[in-house]
C-alpha cells in the first residue's frame, strides 16, 4: 500500500509540470503588459522598461518558465500584481470557502444521487424511474450560472427565503450548494442506477434472495457494496470538478473563494494569481483522485490484495 501511494505521488510530478507549462504558456502569450498593469497605463515608459527588467519579463520564455518552476518548488508562486502580496497567501485565504462550497455540493449530490439511483435500479422502467432519469437529464443539461440565477430569482427575489449573496451563515449556503450539487447529483444518479442494474442481475444476488434474506439487506449489503467502485470514482471526479466549477457559482453568489479570485485576476490581467490558482486546483484534484484510489482498497478486498 505504501509503495502504491508513493508511486502515485511521484506520478503527480509530470502532471504538475504539464499543467504548469500549459497555464504559464497561455498567460505568457495573453495580451497585456504586466509592468504597465502594475504601474498604470499613464506610467512613464522608462519606469515600465525598468520594472520589466526587474521582473525578468524580457528574458526568453524557457528562462521565465524555468525560474517559475524553481520558485514554485520552494513554495513561491509569485506575487500579485495588484496587491503585491504572495500569491500563495491570497489563495490560502480564499481556499477554505471554495473547499466548503465543494464539500457541500458533494454532500447534496451524494444525498440526492445515490438513493435516487438505487430506487430507480430496483424499480426499473417504473414511473419513478422515468421521472428520475428525465430529471437527471435536465440536471446535466442546465448550466450552473443559469440555474444559480433562476434560484436567486425564485427563492431570493420572489419568496425571500434565502439571501442572494454571501457564504457565512447556513441560510447563505443553501442556494450555492444546490446550484453546485444538482448537476453532479444527476451524474451520480445515472451512474448509481447503471452500476446497480449490472450487479442485481448477478447470480449471487439471486442466491441471497433464494436464501430468504430481506430485500433491504440484499440491496444495501450485497448489491450496493459491489456497485460502489464506479460510484466512488464518479464522486471523486465530481469533487474535483466542483472545485474548478465553483468559479461561476462563486461569482454569481459573491462568495470570496479561489474561483472568484481567479475571475477578478483574469479581468485585471493578474497573471501570477491565475497561474497559482489553476496550479493549486490541479494539485487538489490530483490528491482527491489519489484518495479515491486508496478508498477502493477499503471497499473491495480484491483491490487491496493487488496492492500487496
Amino acid at each position: 500500500m505504501h509503495k502504491y501511494i508513493l508511486r502515485r505521488l511521484l506520478m503527480l510530478v509530470p502532471v504538475m509540470l504539464g499543467v504548469t507549462l500549459i497555464v504559464f504558456t497561455m498567460m505568457h502569450f495573453t495580451p497585456g503588459d504586466p509592468a504597465k498593469i502594475m504601474l498604470g497605463e499613464s506610467a512613464p515608459e522608462a519606469e515600465v522598461i525598468k520594472l520589466r527588467e526587474e521582473l525578468g519579463l524580457d528574458d526568453p520564455f524557457l528562462v521565465q518558465f524555468g525560474r517559475y518552476v524553481f520558485n514554485a518548488v520552494q513554495g513561491d508562486i509569485g506575487r500579485s500584481y495588484t496587491t503585491n502580496r504572495p500569491v500563495a497567501i491570497e489563495i490560502m485565504e480564499r481556499f477554505p470557502s471554495t473547499l466548503k462550497l465543494a464539500a457541500l455540493g458533494v454532500l447534496v449530490s451524494v444525498s440526492l444521487g445515490i438513493p435516487t439511483g438505487i430506487i430507480s435500479a430496483t424499480r426499473q422502467y417504473s414511473l419513478f424511474d422515468n421521472i428520475a432519469m428525465v430529471a437527471a437529464l435536465l440536471g446535466v443539461s442546465m448550466p450552473n450560472f443559469w440555474q444559480g440565477l433562476m434560484l436567486i430569482l425564485f427563492f431570493s427575489v420572489q419568496l425571500k427565503w434565502f439571501p442572494s449573496s454571501g457564504f457565512s451563515t447556513p441560510s447563505q449556503m443553501v442556494l450555492p450548494a444546490l446550484t453546485l450539487g444538482t448537476s453532479s447529483a444527476a451524474i451520480i444518479t445515472r451512474m448509481t442506477r447503471s452500476s446497480m442494474l449490472e450487479v442485481i442481475r448477478q447470480d449471487y444476488i439471486r442466491t441471497a434472495r433464494a436464501k430468504g434474506q430481506a430485500e433491504s439487506i440484499v440491496i444495501n449489503k450485497h448489491a450496493l457494496n459491489n456497485a460502489l467502485i464506479p460510484i466512488i470514482t464518479v464522486i471523486g471526479l465530481q469533487f474535483g470538478y466542483l472545485l474548478g466549477g465553483a468559479v461561476l457559482t462563486e461569482s454569481i453568489f459573491s462568495i470570496p473563494g479561489v474561483g472568484r479570485l481567479m475571475v477578478e485576476s483574469i479581468k485585471a490581467r493578474n497573471f501570477p494569481v491565475v497561474q497559482g490558482g489553476v496550479l493549486f486546483i490541479a494539485i487538489t484534484f490530483s490528491f482527491v483522485n489519489l484518495l479515491v484510489d486508496i478508498l477502493y482498497a477499503f471497499v473491495d478486498p480484491r483491490i487491496k490484495s493487488q496492492y500487496k
